[in-house]
């Protein structure tokens, strides 16, 4: 998925051990085969390739399953996370090469192909139609969680119950190490010093990081996140990241993107409607960091109480 992965588990033998962590790379590799956007035999590029349709298409059960939380998790963002951004973030990747924002004539045709009206699921079919011409869809900020969740189900198979999945930092553990309360998980503050934060202890959760505290491009003296807000088409301005602890890794991805794009007024209450998730967004303002926690956030993990208002 063009990052490094890491698998660690406890078990029982070396050979256990061995065994479970090469079936989760294979799920992973998997996956990669069903989710890539940038391998155009995946499932996922040659469903984009028939748009537009005409009639819905049947998916597999892990297409339909990505699909299905993506949409989820757009309607309670308010678009703010969506699936059928890849028109956006094709164009967006162009403008940070170039330093140049979208031409406006562009910019409107990307963001025609975009929206709630670019994806209908049928679910009494498990099939997905692509209504709109110049659709793509970019699983990008979801994909990768789905795969880390898929994994710890295939270690948990092969009888192993104490595992660590990293996806160059977007991580899901199931059970604690014996001895401890949890995985120990080291945090810093976006922008701020290293270990400046306590690590995390984590048993059968997710924690997930996006934003844009370093990456970023400066045009016409506005500074623009690598990020792309959907709703605009163009990247989330300033300087802010965010943390998301949840109950699988799936709706860590997904709620990390979505809170980037909204920013910590927003985000919070978004946060809200999804039981057993926190957040802790890290804003870098004229060299300072304010650190803004939700109810839920683990103590110690903050250097700020929650409060209202965007950055």
């Amino acid at each position: 998925m063009g990052v490094p992965w890491t698998i660690t588990v406890e078990a029982t033998t070396a050979a256990v051990a061995e065994a479970a962590i090469a079936a989760g790379f294979a799920e992973v590799g998997r996956l990669d085969g069903i989710l890539s956007d940038y391998d155009p035999a995946s499932e996922l590029c040659r469903l984009s390739a028939a748009a537009p349709m005409a009639h819905p298409v049947p998916v597999s059960a892990d297409m339909w399953n990505v699909l299905d939380r993506a949409v989820a998790i757009r309607e309670a963002s308010a678009g703010a996370f969506d699936p059928s951004v890849g028109p956006l973030t094709t164009l967006w990747r162009q403008a940070r090469r170039t330093g140049r924002l979208p031409r406006p004539e562009r910019l409107a045709a990307a963001r025609a192909a975009v929206g709630s009206g670019a994806l209908v699921l049928v679910p009494d079919r498990r099939a997905v139609r692509l209504p709109l011409a110049g659709t793509r869809l970019d699983l990008g900020g979801i994909g990768m969680g789905y795969a880390a969740d898929r994994a710890l189900e295939v270690i948990a198979d092969r009888g192993v119950r104490t595992a660590m999945i990293d996806a160059s930092g977007d991580i899901r553990v199931s059970a604690a190490p014996a001895g401890t309360r949890g995985w120990r998980i080291a945090t810093a503050p976006h922008g701020g010093p290293a270990g400046a934060d306590q690590p995390l202890e984590l048993a059968h959760a997710a924690l997930t990081t996006s934003g844009d505290a370093y990456q970023g491009v400066e045009i016409d003296g506005v500074r623009y996140s690598h990020i792309v807000d959907p709703r605009t088409g163009l990247g989330v301005v300033g300087r802010t990241a965010v943390m998301v602890i949840a109950p699988d890794c799936t709706s860590a991805d997904a709620l990390a993107t979505a809170l980037s794009v909204l920013g910590p007024g927003a985000g919070l209450a978004t946060l809200g409607r999804f039981p057993g998730t926190a957040a802790l967004f890290s804003v870098l303002d004229a060299g300072h960091v304010r650190q803004i926690a939700s109810p839920g956030w683990p103590a110690g993990a903050a250097q700020h109480p929650a409060r209202s208002g965007k950055p």
